[in-house]
């Protein structure tokens, strides 16, 4: 009778904690609805209580409780001050490492660990080693989904800031620098895709309101990848000079000469950095070429038969670099590589290949700069007047402008280039005085083709 009643009572006791846990969930679904639709329409405060309730209760129920927790809790910490700020702080630091635990699909400790950087940074509560230390372990623990431009440029320039203090050495700022970039290159690239994918639908007017969104969604982006690129070079600065690569190559090199990863940056940054007079540059490009015959290797080995006056060995490197890659992003870089050793001798052969550069990855941008600028360069030699000289300028902003559209990521150095040129261009006075509005000016000269004159 005794094991009867014990057990009836296990039974009723069991009734009561499965209704308490079910009236307990509707509450938290009730206030995760509250809560959601607060957040929405940017009502934090009033979002605040029915969060913390569903947060501190029901855990589990939903990933929003994050997503939006982190938007209550950062409007808290901008709002208060003193302790209170400091309070509201560590429970969004608590919420991001609670995040991992709830929901380890869609939150990771490398992506909690760009937050708090970014948090620390934003608040001024941090010091260079805290953002380093917590960046590189997310850099290095997950790098195909570091993919925000300010962390990126946090990540190199606490770098770079620790270095300038002594506690971090050359070679593991250009390590930082070199992963940095390639994460911004890799990351443009597929905005570029995309770019490339609709524009001719906008061109068309034939974009879906999803397209739309999409397209300005890439451009946007592209565009803070060339503003944090601009930054990263910038903060390297001097570091990056030859009188700084060559001692480091060359004391480095015993250690380091079978490690292709290390030979093919050393190469790249001091040719980047117009390094190729030293020795240093020659072994190292035939040190690469004896590690890895490739597009690459061909090319640097068609810079060293220039160097010695070898024009015909050096288009045969060149060409032979081109055949070999078959990626057509990489095949369009490698072009644009030959266009840019040819600017200063025979524009026409820089013009053609950087107009194959721009025919293997149509979003290359930086060809369509060089282009711009051969243009502007041949302005007194294309024209038999003044104004037909200086009309040049106007083919030439044109081409600046294209490099823009085609890649965001060069819009701000794209649109400066144009408006410099557009300065230079025949004014409204001059488009008068020779009665040349909405005329025609072709042009005789390597450059060829024509520019119409616009209205006054």
């Amino acid at each position: 009778m005794k094991k009867i009643t014990y057990l009836m009572m296990i039974a009723v006791l069991g009734t009561i904690s499965v209704s308490n846990a079910q009236a307990q969930n509707q509450e938290c679904m009730t206030n995760l609805s509250i809560f959601s639709e607060h957040v929405k329409v940017k009502n934090y405060d009033a979002a605040y209580e029915p969060w913390k309730m569903v947060y501190e209760t029901c855990p589990t129920l939903h990933r929003a409780t994050y997503a939006y927790g982190d938007r209550i809790l950062k409007d808290k910490i901008k709002n208060a001050t003193g302790v209170e700020k400091t309070a509201f702080i560590e429970d969004l630091f608590a919420m991001y490492d609670n995040s991992v635990t709830h929901f380890a699909k869609r939150y990771s400790k490398e992506s909690v660990a760009i937050r708090k950087a970014m948090v620390m940074h934003g608040e001024k509560m941090g010091t260079d080693d805290e953002y380093y230390k917590f960046l590189h372990m997310a850099f290095m623990g997950d790098r195909d989904n570091f993919t925000s431009p300010r962390a990126l440029y946090l990540y190199f320039s606490s770098l770079v800031n620790l270095h300038n203090a002594g506690s971090k050495d050359l070679q593991s700022v250009f390590d930082c620098y070199d992963d940095a970039t390639e994460r911004i290159e890799v990351e443009n690239k597929k905005l570029l895709d995309v770019i490339s994918k609709l524009q001719p639908k906008e061109e068309a007017g034939t974009l879906t309101s999803k397209e739309t969104r999409a397209l300005k969604r890439a451009t946007t982006n592209s565009e803070s990848f060339g503003k944090i690129a601009g930054s990263i070079d910038t903060k390297l600065g001097e570091l990056a000079e030859c009188e700084n690569l060559i001692p480091l190559y060359q004391k480095s090199y015993e250690a380091k000469k079978n490690d292709i990863t290390w030979v093919k940056r050393a190469v790249g940054r001091m040719y980047s950095k117009e390094c190729t007079e030293d020795p240093m540059f020659v072994k190292l490009v035939e040190a690469q070429n004896a590690l890895d015959q490739s597009a690459d290797s061909e090319f640097y080995l068609g810079i060293l038969k220039q160097k010695v006056g070898d024009t015909r060995g050096a288009v045969a490197h060149f060409n032979k670099s081109v055949e070999l890659e078959s990626d057509n992003y990489k095949k369009s870089n490698i072009l644009y590589k030959i266009a840019f050793m040819y600017r200063r001798g025979s524009k026409s052969t820089a013009r053609n290949y950087a107009q194959k550069a721009i025919n293997a990855n149509p979003s290359n941008g930086k060809a369509y700069l060089m282009i711009a600028n051969l243009y502007a360069s041949s302005a007194n030699q294309c024209g038999s007047t003044a104004f037909e000289k200086r009309a040049m300028y106007w083919k030439a902003a044109n081409m600046a402008r294209k490099a823009g559209r085609v890649d965001p990521s060069l819009r701000g150095r794209a649109n400066k280039t144009a408006a410099s040129y557009i300065g230079r261009a025949p004014d409204k006075t001059m488009i008068f005085n020779n009665d040349m509005a909405g005329k025609t000016v072709t042009f005789n000269c390597w450059v060829g083709g024509s520019v119409k004159v616009p209205n006054l």
